[in-house]
């Protein structure tokens, strides 16, 4: 018999991990060296099946690694991957397989920190047990009304999804019992351990010490070490993907460098290079979302603004207008890092530079999902090059300097806006019939051609006209 030994973590109150500190050995067949079927790692058949309607066949290296070990050991679990690794069927196929279906109470809760990540984890949940149709799955988020998810709990339910603020709601109202809870997932673990701790706190003190849990995170912060030893088993085995060829891998990581002035029209001009891609812009504030989703609006990019403040409604509406492309690029704050998977993201631009690399880790992974390739653009004041050395260190990753359009390139680019502005305004009705056939007169015998050459060149003017002015104007500032 052929084994394989598993690095096992054990915490303590003097340090966060002591490397090796317990060894646990398993035979090699039982786990996921060189499987290349979900019937290696001991997926069943049912399972299997709605995994081969949804054209899944392949399972990917954290999966190969989470799900014997989620099936076959007692320990808790500590998976590291990066976004758009599987990571969801990773602890979802396993948990399900485990679910009693003879037993009424919930057995498994799964947090993740925003409802649209929720709402794609039960959606995936779903879809996994759709030959298991006596699994019953519950969402409970906040944003929207409770009524209808109290009404819910009052059936059979086996698995929950919550964020955390909705949970505690529904503990605190008695409409949910945790009292004989198996399994708990913590999901971008690394985004709760933060804003969302004190609900954490409060839902973790209310459930069984003998639960087993299952924490998922794309880094292994000092915060994910504390929830670690805080909230977890002293025997933990730890799982990591192959960061090597996951991750980050197809995703080209450039930065340009603006002056602030020009920072839009720099933007502009690469989406406009970008026209029928798909991309993501992340902000930092709700307020430069709103401010950059307007200009955009403007100029008539087919876009649309996510943000905290939003009510779920217009949220899903947006989101939903995103993934059947409807809208091509959507603006957000670092909340649409976390659980939007949405296929063919072309690009990704980091319109402020995010404040810590694990947001940086959430905003680049949405692009260049499930093998495609993609770009994460970051726009760069000059003060601010000094820090892409820091998160080349720490996310093991390289930048590649590209060069801001020329100022003429800028100009072009501006005046093809002004073009497709022309191109999509609606008529307006109502103008009268008299200034119409006059503005005719005036035009008439000119070709279609002749229009607009003469159109362009007034704009060209125009714009020259505009700058020369704001030159001016910057010159008797200084002046004074």
């Amino acid at each position: 018999m052929v084994f394989l030994c598993l690095d096992v973590w054990l915490c303590s109150n003097d340090n966060y991990f002591t490397s090796f500190p317990t060894t646990v050995f398993l035979p090699l067949q039982k786990l996921f060296f060189m499987s290349k079927h979900f019937s290696d790692l001991g997926i069943n058949k049912s399972i299997q099946q709605s995994l081969a309607e949804l054209n899944i066949t392949v399972p990917t290296d954290i999966q190969e690694k989470a799900i014997p070990i989620i099936l076959q050991q007692k320990e808790d679990v500590v998976a590291i991957a990066k976004t758009g690794t599987g990571k969801t069927a990773a602890f979802g196929l396993p948990l399900l397989q485990l679910i009693d279906t003879e037993d009424t109470n919930v057995q498994a809760v799964i947090l993740a920190p925003t409802r649209e990540l929720g709402q794609q984890i039960c959606a995936n949940l779903t879809s996994f047990a759709k030959q298991s149709p006596m699994i019953s799955i519950a969402a409970t988020f906040g944003g929207i009304p409770i009524k209808p998810q109290i009404e819910r709990l009052t059936e059979t339910t086996h698995i929950i999804v919550a964020t955390p603020g909705r949970l505690v709601d529904l503990i605190n109202r008695g409409t949910v019992s945790l009292k004989h809870l198996k399994f708990l997932v913590l999901d971008e673990a690394d985004e709760m351990v933060s804003a969302l701790k004190t609900d954490l706190d409060l839902i973790i003190k209310g459930i069984p010490k003998a639960r087993r849990t299952f924490l998922f995170t794309a880094t292994l912060s000092g915060a994910i070490k504390q929830l670690v030893q805080n909230y977890m088993s002293k025997h933990v085995v730890q799982v990591e993907a192959d960061m090597a060829t996951v991750g980050h891998q197809g995703i080209d990581h450039q930065y340009v460098v603006v002056e602030p002035i020009e920072k839009l029209d720099v933007l502009l001009h690469f989406l406009n290079s970008k026209e029928g891609q798909r991309g993501i812009i992340f902000c930092k504030t709700k307020a430069a979302v709103n401010k950059l989703a307007k200009n955009l609006a403007i100029n008539k990019f087919s876009s649309g603004a996510l943000h905290g403040s939003l009510s779920q409604g217009i949220r899903d509406r947006i989101m939903g207008q995103f993934r059947e492309g409807h809208i091509s690029i959507l603006i957000a704050t670092d909340l649409a890092a976390r659980g939007i998977d949405v296929k063919d993201v072309a690009f990704v631009v980091n319109y402020h530079l995010p404040d810590t690399y694990d947001a940086y880790v959430h905003r680049s992974g949405r692009t260049a999902r499930a093998g495609a390739k993609g770009l994460s653009l970051t726009v760069l004041q000059q003060e601010e090059v000094i820090d892409i050395a820091d998160f080349e260190n720490e996310l093991g990753i390289t930048f590649h300097e590209i060069k801001k359009a020329d100022a003429q390139s800028i100009e072009e680019n501006n005046t093809l806006l002004w073009a497709k502005k022309i191109f999509k305004t609606k008529p307006n009705r109502t103008i009268s019939e008299t200034l119409r056939r006059d503005v005719r007169t005036i035009f008439h015998h000119l070709t279609k051609e002749e229009l607009i050459e003469k159109i362009l060149a007034h704009q060209v003017a125009e714009t020259t006209l505009g700058k020369a002015a704001s030159e001016d104007s910057k010159k008797k500032k200084k002046k004074h």
